[in-house]
């Protein structure tokens, strides 16, 4: 009985029931492909620096391992050597969809099963926190079917953007759609009434705004997250120079890409304490401290 009260009340602090914060290991942008370099991308140099940061990561303990997308560069035909030494996690490893993932799909709805996922888009309930992956690429040029309703939706939100002189259609850049904005809400407003702290994590990042890479319904998510004080930051990938906004006092970090540069390599761990959120990089990776 003494054993369960002690797990309760470690689980009700956001720690993990070994004593100690709860660890999460963060990648982003691994991007492999079996081809030459191109530019600042080396592609195949990816493998390595997978195999370094899994190690890595397994050494630091951590609790779970998420990847924010675009695992490979050129879809699922070069996945199975990523999917492979991510296996070799001693954690559960949480995969998002990127939009590179997309290239050469046929059945873009399907595609999260190859990626190993529950869904598309899912939650995580762990430790008095609550993590929500969302799918940016949902509405976009190359995640949607030719006369589908998210395709019409893309289109709707295609030409409202134009309108509004936005540049962030752009080929690489994707949204999410209604109904995936109506789940997020309720997963938002049942963290809530459980009391749950939230994190969020998606593919293409909120801000900064109009800088080519952000989310393309990027302000409508940021506004619906700021309604509700349990989120305590949006965790993206997809921009491989990275950045960070604080932005009505959300923290909004986009993690640095694996795949850039041809010896350093890119992945972290993020460290959940009560009232602290630690990311500490590792090589390209930026470290940080966000108290709440």
């Amino acid at each position: 009985m003494k054993k369960i009260t002690l797990l309760l009340l470690l689980l009700s602090a956001g720690l993990g029931v070994n004593g100690q914060s709860l660890r999460i290991g963060l990648i982003a942008d691994i991007q492999y492909a079996d081809k030459p370099d191109k530019g600042t991308r080396f592609y195949r140099t990816s493998l390595q620096k997978l195999d370094e940061s899994v190690s890595a990561l397994n050494e630091a303990q951590v609790d779970f391992t998420v990847v924010l997308g675009d695992l490979v560069d050129e879809g699922p035909k070069d996945l199975p050597p990523v999917m492979q030494r991510l296996k070799q996690s001693r954690a559960p490893v949480y995969n998002l969809l990127g939009n590179h993932d997309y290239v050469s799909v046929k059945d873009p709805g399907s595609l999260y099963r190859a990626l190993e996922m529950p869904a598309p888009y899912y939650t995580v309930d762990r430790a008095g926190w609550r993590f929500i992956f969302l799918n940016t690429n949902e509405l976009s040029s190359y995640a949607t079917v030719p006369g589908s309703r998210p395709a019409a939706e893309f289109k709707l939100m295609e030409e409202q953007l134009t309108k509004e002189g936005r540049p962030k259609v752009l080929p690489w850049n994707g949204g999410i759609g209604k109904a995936q904005m109506k789940w997020l809400e309720r997963q938002l407003r049942t963290a809530a009434k459980k009391d749950l702290k939230v994190l969020v994590f998606m593919h293409h990042p909120l801000l900064p705004d109009n800088n080519a890479h952000e989310a393309l319904n990027n302000l409508d998510i940021l506004n619906l997250l700021l309604k509700y004080k349990q989120v305590k930051a949006a965790i993206s990938g997809h921009n491989h120079a990275g950045a960070f906004v604080m932005h009505q006092g959300l923290p909004c970090i986009t993690l640095e890409g694996m795949v850039e540069t041809a010896d350093r390599n890119a992945y972290g761990t993020l460290t959940i304490e009560d009232n602290k959120l630690t990311i500490s990089g590792n090589g390209r990776l930026s470290s940080r401290v966000i108290t709440f």
